[in-house]
């Protein structure tokens, strides 16, 4: 088994549109848990070898580099064509279908220590390809300075098979404070969403962290218990995203009380549907209701994706006018400066480290 305990936050990204559900920390019934759906066909794109690291000096040339990132954007977006409203295509994570190659322990860039889980021998090249898990690590350690993933402790190579959940981050099993990154091998080659996916699960880990939402040790302790989690939310007085109580100053507190407070209620009944098909159709509504407030048909099953998908508009997007809510939560990054030097960060190292 993984030393991950449980999937919070989930990235399956679709080659026109991030749709998935998740239903992490659902305020009312259920502990939260995250269902994301299969992947649309996707063209291979050939390995390319990657930088180890990130020079120490950057070349001008390097500091911007709007063909990749226009590419990475138009890939990750949600297309709607005038007129026509498609369904949004939810499905359930194969769990059965799902596996585990082999975790690793992290310590700063690196990783070591790894536990090889039993798999089956179509999977055995995989797991014997340690430079192959060594790439995706360092791919993910050059884009994300290190100061930003001080609370990573776990790095899992798995596979669900092509085009189904490409990375995903949740909380270690034995430190409600510490996370691990899980990333699908399979998936690993297609660096326009494999970049956009590790920038939207450090959002996660930007947003959700013990800094920002201080870890509920009763639920952490008691995942099955609903009256626990029940307890919990309705003693915090800020938004609750399923780990524990947000920070009055967390910038998950903050987004929610600009773009969720109104919309909240109606969101939550919905989440709160136990039948699927409803569920599905319901939110499907909500979507196109409200789809000028929202980036990608993704970002609205919670608003701990809402965020993270935001987060990733703003550092690979260009700083929008501000004319829609959805560009608003862009915005919303900017006006925290220490954000807006780690987009810099980031996008200085993606330029130096995209297979060209």
């Amino acid at each position: 088994m993984p030393r991950i305990k449980t999937l919070l936050a989930l990235s399956a990204i679709l080659v026109l549109s991030l749709a998935c559900v998740t239903l992490m920390g659902a305020p009312a019934s259920q502990p939260p848990t995250y269902v994301p759906q299969p992947l649309p066909e996707i063209t291979q794109i050939p390995a390319t070898e990657l930088p180890t690291e990130i020079p120490t000096e950057i070349p001008d040339e390097f500091l911007s580099c709007p063909v990749i990132t226009e590419r990475i954007i138009e890939a990750n977006s949600t297309v709607l064509v005038e007129g026509e409203s498609e369904t949004m295509d939810f499905g359930a994570r194969d769990e059965d279908n799902t596996t585990y190659i082999v975790t690793y322990l992290v310590s700063g860039n690196e990783i070591n220590d790894p536990s090889f889980e039993s798999v089956p021998a179509d999977l055995q090249d995989e797991q014997d390809d340690t430079a192959a898990h060594q790439k995706l690590w360092e791919y993910f350690t050059n884009l994300i300075p290190l100061e930003g993933r001080q609370d990573l402790a776990e790095f899992s190579v798995m596979t669900d098979g092509q085009d189904n959940v490409l990375a995903a981050v949740a909380q270690t099993y034995n430190d409600p404070a510490l996370w691990g990154l899980e990333v699908d091998i399979a998936d690993s080659q297609e660096y326009d969403y494999l970049s956009y996916t590790l920038v939207h699960e450090f959002a996660h880990l930007l947003t959700l962290g013990p800094d920002q939402v201080p870890p509920s040790e009763a639920i952490f302790n008691n995942p099955e218990d609903n009256d626990i989690y029940l307890n919990e939310v309705s003693a915090c007085s800020n938004f609750f995203p399923g780990e524990g109580c947000s920070n009055s100053d967390s910038y998950i507190n903050q987004f929610y009380d600009r773009f969720w407070r109104e919309i909240y209620e109606e969101w939550d009944a919905i989440n709160l549907e136990e039948n699927d098909d409803k569920y599905y159709e319901r939110l499907d509504d909500f979507y196109y209701n409200y789809q000028d407030q929202f980036l990608t048909d993704y970002a609205v099953t919670h608003p701990a994706e809402d965020i993270a998908e935001s987060f990733s508009f703003f550092v690979f997007g260009e700083k929008p006018a501000g004319d829609t809510i959805a560009e608003q939560k862009i915005l919303f990054f900017y006006n925290y400066p220490e954000l807006v030097d780690l987009r810099t960060n980031i996008l200085n190292n993606l330029c130096v480290s995209f297979p060209q």
